[in-house]
């Protein structure tokens, strides 16, 4: 975190934050960040004080658990891997994770090496930490696209410290109609058929101004973009959403 720890939680307090999202290091390299244990138990006692928890690291976006380039893969899982151990340190919930692209492999290739890359991650977590997929936009060939595959990464693994964090403006990309009170039920009721509404713990709440369907991760100010206000309004009243994480 580039301005510390302490100041992000006072940050976040003037703000009536009772939730934040951070990175525990430079989102755009492989280059794996020591972990400072002092530092995150200090950030952990400072939360308690404030009550700005549970709180969640977002990692890397050079993340590809899907590559059939084993190179990347292998520092993808090192990345990863570090934010849990963090996590852990710091008494921190979430761990969220964009799953990458399969580029041009087959896809059922591409699936395959997410699942194993998150057993690998999963092994051996610490209860109190979830590693969290958050869906795509779906543009080419990104992974997490759709509630289905999102459903099908949690049966094939079936890992209780396994969970999702559903994207507002990725999902509007990738189709889902959530700018009404009947297109958010609809939505609603495929996420509790696909992963059950108990597996999601966080959202990230955006508009875009992105074409349903788009495939593009645009986003936008809550309100002001095609989601719009009645949408949002619809979404933040449902009961699958309450007691989660809105980032």
């Amino acid at each position: 975190m580039s301005f510390g720890y302490d100041a992000a939680v006072a940050y976040a307090r003037s703000l009536g934050c009772e939730s934040l999202q951070f990175f525990a290091g430079n989102p755009k390299t492989y280059r794996v960040s020591p972990i400072d244990t002092p530092a995150l138990q200090q950030f952990a006692a400072a939360r308690v004080a404030a009550n700005i928890q549970p709180v969640a690291i977002h990692t890397s976006y050079l993340i590809n658990l899907a590559s059939e380039d084993a190179k990347i893969t292998v520092n993808s899982l090192k990345l990863l891997k570090n934010d849990l151990k963090a996590a852990a340190v710091g008494g921190i919930a979430y761990v969220n994770t964009h799953l990458g692209s399969y580029g041009t492999r087959e896809r059922a290739a591409g699936f395959a090496s997410v699942v194993a890359a998150l057993q690998d991650a999963l092994d051996g977590i610490v209860p109190g930490v979830a590693l969290v997929m958050e869906n795509s936009a779906g543009a080419g060939q990104l992974c997490g696209g759709t509630i289905e595959e999102l459903g099908a990464f949690v049966r094939a693994i079936d890992h209780p410290n396994l969970r999702v964090c559903l994207d507002t403006a990725h999902t509007w990309a990738a189709g889902y109609a959530i700018d009404t009170q009947d297109g958010v039920e609809r939505f609603f009721d495929l996420v509790e058929r696909e992963l059950g509404l108990d597996r999601v713990v966080m959202f990230h709440f955006n508009d875009t101004q992105i074409e349903l369907g788009g495939h593009r991760d645009r986003h936008w100010h809550i309100g002001e973009g095609r989601i719009g206000i009645e949408g949002f309004r619809a979404i933040v009243a449902h009961p699958g959403v309450q007691g989660k994480v809105a980032i």
